[in-house]
């Protein structure tokens, strides 16, 4: 039988945790965060401030760490929790909610809170160029989540709806799948024509095919586009695929970022909606179907938290 994987060292130790970090971050050896220097670092050994991991620049003089400059920098939490978390987030297909973080961890919910909003900060990925391309297929879609004071059970009580059935008070989330490939998602404030004409042509490559249903809101896209071809299919007569027309895959990923929204966090807030978009995205972008491992995902999320420094304030007060 295989050891359960958050018996690893790097999981159970802080050491071993600061070792396996500076292995995914500085590969071919420490990099200075104040000034980018690539020169082998003092270690202070034999100084009073000497501990492990701690590094001065022979370039600016400055004192880092692994940490510095990372999501991690200034936390209290030993850095092998951080990593169970992370692993955690990664490996939980429909996420893991702050409660459950907080019981299995050992810490308190508004650290276990602050601990899940950096990790999806991580996990926010840069869009490098458009989706799709010569003979790329690429669906689009939105959902609907909850209600702009962000709970389902206000929105079910308002009663207001749009024509298709959309909450008039509802979060707005476009995404767009490549198939075989990846996944963007946005929260929008509003869905309307021009809002999904923009989104889709500045995320899309003009040689795309690319497949929509046929919701009115797409009805100006469906007049002008620029892309090499496009398709509707229409779900008011049944109609779910035609050929290679359908946005089965868009609907697919809708259906687990539900599943996630409603059984794992049962509250969003507005403000927080992307992140929890990225989050899905990040795993569906790294999904075993492409060839990743949990161990490969945690891997890559751990390689995005330079740069992206989040403080208690900045999350719950923006």
């Amino acid at each position: 039988m295989a050891e359960p994987i958050l018996n690893q060292p790097h999981f159970q130790d802080a050491d071993k945790a600061r070792e396996h970090l500076e292995a995914l971050r500085w590969p071919h050896g420490p990099v200075c965060p104040h000034c980018g220097s690539v020169r082998e670092p003092m270690t202070l050994e034999g100084s009073k401030n000497y501990r492990p991991g701690l590094y001065k620049c022979k370039d600016c003089y400055e004192q880092f760490t692994v940490t510095v400059g990372t999501v991690f920098e200034r936390s209290k939490i030993a850095l092998n929790v951080w990593l169970q978390a992370v692993h955690l987030m990664c490996a939980s297909k429909k996420g893991i909610s702050a409660k459950q973080l907080e019981r299995m961890l050992g810490v308190t919910y508004k650290t276990a809170w602050f601990m899940s909003h950096r990790i999806r900060e991580a996990m926010t990925e840069n869009m490098a160029g458009p989706l799709g391309g010569s003979g790329k297929v690429v669906e689009a879609d939105e959902t609907y989540w909850g209600s702009e004071g962000g709970s389902k059970a206000q929105s079910k009580k308002s009663g207001a709806r749009k024509a298709g059935g959309a909450l008039k008070d509802s979060n707005k989330v476009v995404a767009l799948v490549e198939r075989g490939g990846k996944v963007r998602a946005f929260h929008v404030p509003s869905v309307t024509g021009q809002n999904l004409k923009t989104v889709l042509e500045s995320q899309i490559h003009p040689d795309t095919h690319v497949m929509t249903d046929s919701s009115p809101r797409y009805n100006l896209l469906k007049r002008e586009h620029g892309f090499k071809a496009y398709e509707q299919v229409n779900h008011t007569k049944a109609e779910y695929v035609r050929g290679i027309a359908h946005t089965n895959t868009v609907e697919g990923f809708f259906s687990v970022l539900k599943r996630g929204l409603i059984g794992t966090f049962h509250h969003v807030a507005p403000k927080h909606l992307q992140r929890y978009s990225d989050e899905f995205s990040f795993r569906y972008n790294t999904r075993t179907a492409l060839g990743y491992s949990d161990a490969d995902r945690s891997a890559i999320a751990l390689k995005g938290i330079s740069g992206k420094r989040l403080t208690y304030r900045r999350i719950g007060g923006e």
